[in-house]
Formats: C-alpha cells, sequence, structure tokens
C-alpha cells in the first residue's frame, strides 16, 4: 500500500490545480470546482457524474439530494463514508439557467473528456481495489466506452489497468421514481451495490 501522506500531499496539489482548470467552458460558470473526498487509502472509490447544485454551492461531493440517498445506502451496507474516496467524473456544475434555478444538464462528451485525466489522477492518486461508477457519464469516464448501465448495472467491468468496475445506476435515478416504484429501485441498487464486499473489503 502507498504511504498516506504521499497520497494526501498528491491530492493536495491536484485539487490546487483543478481549482483554477478552465479546460472546458463549465469552468467559467460553475461556483468551484468541486473535487473529490475521503480515505487516501480507500479500498473503494464511488465515481458520480457531476456536481449538483448544493455540491457546486459547498465545495464538496454528493452533499444534496442524491448524497443523502447514497448516505442511506451506505449506513443500511455498513460502508463508513469516510474509508471510501467519492468524486465524480466531471468536476463542474453544469446547468442552464430557469428564471433563478439552476437545473442540472448532463455534461457533454468532450466536458467529460477534458476532466478525464484529474479523475484518472485521483486514481493513481488513491488506488483503490475496487470502483463503483455511478451512472453513464462516470461508466464512460472510467471505462472509455459507452456502457449501457441498465444491461451491464450489477456486473464487474475492468479498465486497462487491472481494476474492477462495479456498474450501477445514480442515485438521481431513483429520486426521478415515485413510490413504490422507488422504494423497490433502492433495494435493487443495494443489491448491486453489496457486490463491492465481495471484492474489496470497506471497513475492518
Amino acid at each position: 500500500m502507498h504511504g498516506k501522506g504521499a497520497g494526501l500531499r498528491a491530492l493536495r496539489a491536484l485539487s490546487e490545480q483543478a481549482a483554477g482548470c478552465r479546460e472546458c467552458p463549465l469552468g467559467f460558470y460553475a461556483t468551484q470546482t468541486v473535487w473529490g473526498e475521503g480515505d487516501v487509502q480507500a479500498r473503494v472509490m464511488l465515481v458520480g457524474e457531476q456536481p449538483g447544485d448544493q455540491e457546486d454551492q459547498a465545495g464538496r461531493p454528493f452533499v444534496g439530494p442524491a448524497g443523502r440517498l447514497l448516505d442511506r445506502a451506505l449506513t443500511e451496507l455498513g460502508w463508513p463514508r469516510e474509508r471510501l474516496y467519492v468524486t465524480n467524473a466531471v468536476k463542474h456544475f453544469k446547468y442552464e439557467l430557469r428564471g433563478t434555478r439552476r437545473l442540472h444538464k448532463t455534461p457533454a462528451q468532450r466536458e467529460a473528456a477534458a476532466c478525464h485525466h484529474w479523475l484518472e489522477s485521483e486514481i493513481e492518486a488513491v488506488r483503490p481495489e475496487a470502483i463503483v461508477a455511478l451512472g453513464a457519464t462516470a461508466a464512460r469516464s472510467l471505462l472509455g466506452r459507452t456502457v449501457p448501465v441498465m444491461a451491464e448495472r450489477g456486473q464487474w467491468l475492468s479498465r486497462p489497468d487491472g481494476r474492477r468496475v462495479l456498474i450501477t445506476l445514480h442515485p438521481s435515478a431513483l429520486l426521478r421514481l415515485r413510490s413504490p416504484e422507488r422504494e423497490q429501485a433502492y433495494a435493487a441498487w443495494l443489491e448491486d451495490l453489496r457486490r463491492v464486499s465481495a471484492t474489496a473489503a470497506v471497513s475492518d
């Protein structure tokens, strides 16, 4: 296992560099760059799509409604969030204004591509045993190709570096459903995530 101090220094330096990133237009309009956070020696990395409105304001990943659903799942799975590393494929919030509201827009492929080296740098610094791709944008960024999430969900796919990636839904997809469909989808999503425990220990 790599040294924690070296990993912390690497991630700190990367986050400082990313703070001024303007490699795509998103950085000009977002409040700030939202970098990943968590255990620099995490065995499991969770990768989402992009920050939402609340993440953009707070400067932290997964602190909005989708983050709260993720936290619920982590609690039920017995995975301490502080033992994970949580990040997004795209580091800036892409949105469209509707009145005073900022509504999420899916990042374009070129925007995800511009952020790709930041994600790969996080993976290199943390060196997780397993990565969870939360949604299509994350899966594409991690695997370098389009992944049909509904067809591949719950499956492990391999990256060129040998790391395994579990494909599943982004929690925001569940929030768009109504009960009881949402609870059924949530239970299936938990079963996807449980597959990680068989591959990488999340907690000692």
